[in-house]
């Protein structure tokens, strides 16, 4: 009984439309991480220039964040079951496109650019669609464990579908990787066309900016709920040192200028410890009082942040034991940074509205993806001036004076409550 307490909560996987879209998005998440790794490398391939592979960056942000206000507002004016179905057709789409550009051997860099934006504007409909009727599947005191399985899922994939591109494109070439993506969706594609009909609760107006700004109104008269965002750009944007990895893995772990194992391990290490953390989430669950969940969990991020930076700034320039201290502290971190993104999730699930679930949703993925890019700037930025490792290390002890900072300013949000079902 105490291992089944400690093991993931999978009660949501009983109702057999959430269990349909979960499984489903296990095979989707690889397949789409495939084209995460396949379309850099592509561009690389053609032009031989990281320049034009950074631009994959603004081609993707753009839509994320234009597209990802306004899908939300969408998901909160029209069937979302509908909105599912179109927008999965074209992710199907895209990756289709993606795959014949590269058969034909295509070398015009702007077209990959383009495809990619297209994409990204559709995944952006999608993602905010796609966490907005949850309540529509399960239970309220089921939302955090359902959060907490499809975060585990995502971040297996991300671990997955990097190692499986980077194996395969050296044998199969870049257009075997997009149709794998392709035929991947129809798996999503299936569990969207079973559900049933999912129209908005009250919805009113109409899906354009006026419907976006009053989202974010509705946002800002809603302490609880703003606050859940605020503190996430805390501990992203002075907690996520990925920028530094590279510098620090040669630098401060004695790896190759470009690569490596301390390389690796380092990039791997945070999503690794999130799956870790997703299969012994039942406790996530469990936790009646979210807000103070949340930031406990950002502090433990955050204290394992500090703790990779000084693990780095002891190692004098080889791996040794300080290498492995360092992977086991993003490790945790990210077990933390998953808990806390559950239990996020199922607040904004359970404290807002249903005609304004989808544009919350939009928020939350513009934050997820603008986030860290953010971070890359600044920790880029403090690194030039005080190194790497001292970088990362003051950006833990920032998250964590950020984070308790902000819940006194908002003593609602540590005491918000939400009612659990024990298992």
């Amino acid at each position: 009984m105490q291992l089944r307490g400690l093991l993931a909560d999978t009660r949501p996987l009983a109702v057999p439309a959430f269990r349909r879209l979960w499984l489903a998005n296990i095979v989707t998440v690889v397949g789409a991480q495939l084209t995460v790794v396949a379309v850099p490398a592509q561009i690389y391939a053609m032009t031989g220039s990281s320049a034009y592979v950074g631009l994959t960056g603004v081609f993707g942000l753009v839509p994320l964040v234009a597209f990802g206000l306004w899908g939300g507002a969408l998901a909160d004016h029209v069937d979302r079951r509908l909105l599912l179905v179109v927008t999965t057709l074209g992710l199907v789409g895209t990756s289709v496109l993606f795959w014949v550009q590269a058969a034909l051997g295509a070398q015009d860099v702007w077209l990959l650019l383009g495809l990619f934006s297209v994409q990204q504007a559709f995944f952006a409909v999608n993602q905010p669609t796609r966490t907005a009727i949850l309540p529509a599947l399960v239970d309220t005191p089921l939302l955090a464990a359902a959060s907490a399985l499809n975060t585990t899922v995502m971040q297996a994939g991300a671990i997955a579908g990097p190692l499986v591109a980077g194996v395969l494109i050296p044998f199969t070439g870049f257009a075997w990787l997009y149709l794998a993506d392709a035929v991947c969706l129809l798996a999503t594609l299936y569990a969207v066309l079973a559900l049933p009909p999912l129209p908005v609760a009250g919805a009113v107006g109409t899906p354009g900016l006026r419907s976006v700004v009053d989202g974010l109104v509705y946002l800002r008269t809603q302490p609880v709920l703003l606050m859940s965002f605020v503190v996430d750009v805390v501990a992203m944007l002075f907690g996520m040192p990925r920028a530094l990895f590279p510098e620090i893995a040669h630098l401060d772990f004695g790896g190759p200028d470009g690569g490596g194992i301390a390389f690796a391990l380092l990039f791997a290490a945070i999503p690794a410890g999130a799956v870790v953390g997703g299969v012994f989430s039942g406790w996530v669950s469990r936790v009646e009082r979210q807000g103070l969940g949340v930031i406990v969990c950002i502090v433990v991020w955050g204290l394992a942040i500090t703790a990779f930076g000084l693990a780095a700034g002891l190692a004098g320039g080889s791996a040794g034991p300080w290498l492995a201290v360092a992977v086991l502290a993003l490790s945790v971190g990210g077990g933390a940074d998953m808990a806390s993104s559950a239990l996020r999730q199922s607040m904004l699930l359970t404290a807002g509205t249903d005609e304004v679930r989808g544009r919350l949703q939009g928020v939350f993925l513009v934050i997820v993806a603008g986030g860290p890019r953010l971070a890359d700037v600044a920790h880029g930025g403090a690194a030039a001036v005080v190194g790497a490792s001292a970088a990362a290390a003051g950006g833990g002890v920032l998250t964590v004076v950020g984070v308790v900072v902000a819940a006194l300013a908002v003593p609602a949000f540590v005491r918000y409550r939400v009612a659990v079902s024990p298992r």
